[in-house]
């Protein structure tokens, strides 16, 4: 009978945790199911998160133009965590693409891009001790996938030189090659 309230006590952690952990970047439903749907093709997922990050920075923007919205502070604290949660998911991605030498010469120069601009939005809001600190960490994260994408682009070059992709491959390159 002693081990019951310690076992609810457990469950009720474990649920919380797994509840914490769906939701750790704070996507939506349809963004969730746009990540899972791009999953066989590496450029497509590249591009579903540079656009759920791009939103969540022009929702910064929005805040930003808007003086007297109230919680303004905490709404862009709320952004900015997000912006690091699902910049730090998107360059786990990258990495495992560029292990598995999955072809991002397309998108990579757009992504680094899109870094430039994203860090220079982080930058914007004024100093706010509210927020200070997860603007630190998204921008750091945002500068890690710059800089992942920076090096990236040339060793993709190179090697899709040397091993040219086949014309009957899937576009993400995972699963069978027809054969004839």
């Amino acid at each position: 009978m002693r081990r019951i309230p310690f076992l609810i006590l457990a469950l009720c952690l474990c649920l919380s945790a797994a509840q914490a952990q769906r939701h750790s970047t704070a996507l939506s439903e349809r963004e969730e199911e746009a990540v899972r749907d791009a999953a066989a093709d590496p450029a497509a997922r590249v591009a579903v998160y540079q656009s759920i990050i791009e939103s969540r920075i022009k929702r910064i923007q929005v805040i930003l133009a808007d003086k007297r919205a109230q919680g303004r502070r905490e709404d862009i604290r709320e952004s900015m965590d997000e912006i690091a949660g699902l910049v730090d998911e998107f360059q786990d991605n990258l990495e495992e693409y560029s292990n598995a030498h999955r072809d991002l010469r397309k998108p990579l120069p757009k992504l680094i891009d899109a870094t430039m601009r994203w860090e220079s939005v982080l930058k914007q809001p004024p100093d706010d001790d509210s927020y200070n600190i997860i603007r630190k960490l998204a921008i750091e994260a945002v500068v890690d996938v710059k800089s992942q994408a920076t090096e990236m682009l040339p060793a993709q070059v190179a090697y899709f030189k040397e091993h040219p992709p086949s014309k009957t491959a899937n576009p993400g390159g995972v699963g069978l090659i027809p054969r004839e």
